[in-house]
């Protein structure tokens, strides 16, 4: 049931004086290069890479090569100082069929536009709003649990953060499409695990895997054609995200299509419920194992909460919430790596980096730098009360990641997990049940098994109330 860490990070090796034309990294087979290694097990590569190779690894995917970057001003270069020289990643492209145009892979002007469409419904007036939501959709969630029963609590947070965004964003209510929308999005994820999806076939051609994937975004896309259906014939305004989006299409005189309103509609509603539910779900399963984090955050709740359910104004007088959502992104961030390919030569540190290249840097591995963070395999909520984020190099913890493309959605995602960690813990404790967690590097960091747990309902203070 315990996830076996790799050993801490040494201390890269100093680049010689004498530089090579290319850095050094591991050689992997001769006809795949490292190619078996990453899809076995991603995250111990990635590690691995860092720990023997220093801040620029090279390694070889079949034909083409990859460069890993494990030092925050690297990450920088290319997010923020050269963000121009560098586009989505093969990864992103390979999905092409799951994401299409959306704000997520698109480039250049096109992306541009989708943002400034988008950016009205992130203001911070806007996210109060939303945060009305979720106490009643949590409400119902947890009525339906009981004391001593077992449960897939990493299934639960998907089903409650779907629903949550589907009616913020969209003003839809997916309750009976929840079932069908996991399974299908767990085999896309299942088939991207391990970077699989790199070297697969084109869509098209009806191999077993082909036929898996497409049935699986032929159902979600489904789900997403009949929110806007359905909010095209009721022929009103909802001052949400959907109503931004079709008074932009139809600003455009039609000439943006009913699919470029889906990838728009399903990159928003896909990446507006899993980072959240993923976050929460390592958050159970890391306090689960850390009783007497668990019992500072409960006390902080009892604290501030006094028995009643949490509400948006509160997440200022709870810094401890918020420090075990920002400890668990580290450990566990949901975005566990990020790709970008280069569109012209460029340098990184020391060395040319080759036009088409891609240029990797992982979550996973820089959160766990113990040059950055103390005893970088613990769990310690505490390390984010005394201001270590201001002092931390830029990239050293980037969860949502940075620079121009920096998630439109992160302070949603933030409000929300901080709010339903606050509802859930002041009214369950979790226990780990005999049950593999095993880490699942695919699109994001999905829990490969689910995490199951044995529900214990805290004893209240006071009655339970709401606001």
């Amino acid at each position: 049931m315990e996830i076996t860490f790799p050993p801490c990070m040494a201390q890269p090796s100093p680049i010689p004086a004498a530089h090579p034309s290319k850095p050094p990294g591991p050689h992997g087979n001769l006809l795949t290069g490292n190619f078996r290694e990453l899809r076995q097990d991603a995250l111990s590569f990635l590690t691995r890479c860092a720990q023997e190779y220093g801040d620029i690894v090279r390694y070889r995917l079949v034909t083409f090569y990859g460069y890993l970057l494990n030092h925050p001003d690297y990450v920088e270069e290319v997010l923020v100082n050269n963000s121009k020289n560098f586009i989505k990643g093969r990864g992103l492209r390979a999905n092409r069929a799951l994401f299409g145009e959306g704000l997520l892979t698109s480039e250049g002007e096109v992306w541009l536009e989708k943002r400034r469409v988008a950016q009205p419904a992130f203001h911070p007036r806007r996210i109060d709003e939303y945060g009305q939501l979720i106490l009643p959709h949590v409400t119902t969630a947890l009525s339906g649990w009981r004391d001593g029963t077992e449960r897939d609590i990493a299934a639960d947070m998907m089903s409650v953060t779907l629903q949550i965004a589907a009616k913020a964003f969209f003003g839809a209510d997916l309750a009976d499409q929840i079932p069908g929308f996991q399974l299908a999005f767990e085999e896309i994820s299942r088939q991207n695990a391990g970077r699989t999806r790199l070297f697969h076939l084109p869509d098209m051609i009806p191999t077993p895997a082909n036929v898996r994937y497409n049935r699986a975004v032929h159902t979600l896309d489904s789900v997403v054609y009949r929110i806007i259906r359905c909010r095209r014939a009721q022929r009103r305004h909802n001052d949400d995200l959907l109503s931004m989006l079709l008074q932009a299409h139809d600003e455009a005189g039609g000439r943006t299509s009913e699919r470029q309103l889906r990838d728009d509609a399903m990159t928003f509603l896909l990446a507006g419920h899993e980072t959240t539910a993923l976050t929460l779900s390592w958050a159970w399963y890391l306090l689960a194992q850390n009783p007497q984090a668990e019992l500072q955050l409960v006390e902080e709740l009892k604290r501030v909460l006094a028995g009643r359910m949490p509400a948006v104004q509160d997440l200022a007088y709870l810094p401890y919430t918020e420090a075990v959502i920002k400890e668990t992104m580290r450990l566990y961030p949901p975005a566990w790596l990020m790709v970008r390919q280069s569109v012209n030569d460029c340098r990184i540190g020391c060395y040319r980096i080759p036009a088409g290249s891609s240029v990797v840097f992982s979550q996973w591995v820089l959160h766990r730098d113990p040059r950055y963070f103390e005893a970088p395999q613990a769990f310690r909520p505490e390390r984010w009360l005394d201001g270590l984020e201001k002092r931390l190099p830029r990239f050293a913890y980037f969860p949502f990641g940075g620079g121009p493309r920096l998630c439109i959605g992160a302070p949603f995602a933030l409000m929300e997990a901080c709010l339903l960690l606050a509802a859930i813990a002041s009214q369950f404790h979790f226990d780990l049940l005999p049950w593999p967690v095993v880490p699942m590097a695919a699109i994001t960091l999905r829990p490969k098994f689910g995490i199951r747990v044995r529900l214990s309902r805290r004893q209240p203070t006071n009655s339970l109330r709401t606001n």
